[in-house]
């Protein structure tokens, strides 16, 4: 096993959103998920404008060349929060810059092995912002991992189909104010 990881910022490459899209539909084919070609062929759709967005940054981890963990996010300006939470979160988080990490994936077959810890600490770790903010499905089995990193809940949303989802938010290394949550 020949584990490396990279970061990116640059826009995406059609090899890099094919290898993007296939690990996505791996990923959310599992349970609570169960997405089919439909929501996949809309990630792959929304996804190089993801990848144009401020402050867009994309680790990835590859075991001799075959992509096994990914995880990617994106500035999201102070005074803007998630566009279906059911309440703003507290004043110091909304007026500040965050970084919303849109997706966290690690095959499935490659769970247990620490990549999903070394690609979000590589995500995290230079950022200028003073908090991480992500959206998760309360079912997810990652909600105990997390929960271990420090993630704490502010409000809760909801995907167009209903699907609840909770948001998240973790404050970040080198931030001299404690959170408030």
């Amino acid at each position: 096993m020949a584990l490396t990881y990279s970061s990116r910022a640059a826009p995406p490459t059609a090899l890099w959103l094919l290898e993007m899209v296939d690990l996505y539909a791996v990923v959310y084919a599992e349970p609570p998920y169960r997405e089919g070609p439909e929501q996949v062929r809309r990630f792959a759709d929304g996804l190089p404008g993801e990848a144009m967005r401020p402050g867009f940054t994309l680790v990835t981890a590859e075991d001799e060349g075959v992509l096994v963990g990914a995880t990617y996010g994106w500035t999201m300006p102070a005074g803007r929060w998630w566009s279906r939470a059911d309440q703003c979160p507290p004043t110091d988080l909304l007026d500040a810059d965050k970084f919303a990490v849109m997706e966290w994936l690690v095959h499935p077959g490659r769970r247990g092995e620490g990549i999903g810890a070394g690609l979000i600490r590589r995500l995290l770790s230079s950022r200028p912002e003073r908090w991480a903010t992500l959206a998760s499905n309360p079912q997810a089995a990652a909600r105990g991992m997390y929960r271990r990193a420090g993630w704490r809940q502010v409000s809760t949303s909801a995907l167009p189909d209903g699907t609840p989802m909770d948001l998240l938010v973790l404050e970040l290394p080198g931030s001299s104010v404690s959170a408030p949550v």
